[in-house]
């Protein structure tokens, strides 16, 4: 499994060193647009259909103020408008270097 090794805030990205020798950067403002938490993406009842959410898809001047690892698959970031309760499992995270220029 892909894991970071180094994780550093560089200005307003976040650089990150994986176990497979790799390097990603993620501006700030586009990981809190990304978050995976329920008060961005909303929950699914049991027929499937999502409750709350929101359409915020920009955040701009929001940066990581830190973040902790959880468990072995995860990082929990804390961004300075106070949102800090997504879960970038690490393959996700991962994913999103691919569409960090946006």
């Amino acid at each position: 499994m892909l894991v970071p090794q180094n994780i550093q805030l560089i200005g307003d990205e976040v650089a990150v060193h994986w176990s497979d020798g790799s390097e990603d950067f993620y501006k700030m403002e586009h990981l809190r647009a990304n978050s995976p938490s329920a008060e961005n993406v909303g929950e699914r009842d049991l027929t499937g259909q999502i409750h709350g959410g929101s359409s915020q898809t920009s955040y701009p001047g929001v940066s990581v103020t830190g973040w902790q690892p959880v468990g072995g698959y995860a990082v929990q970031f804390e961004f300075s408008d106070g949102h800090r309760t997504g879960l970038y499992a690490f393959d996700y995270w991962k994913a999103l270097a691919s569409d960090t220029a946006s």
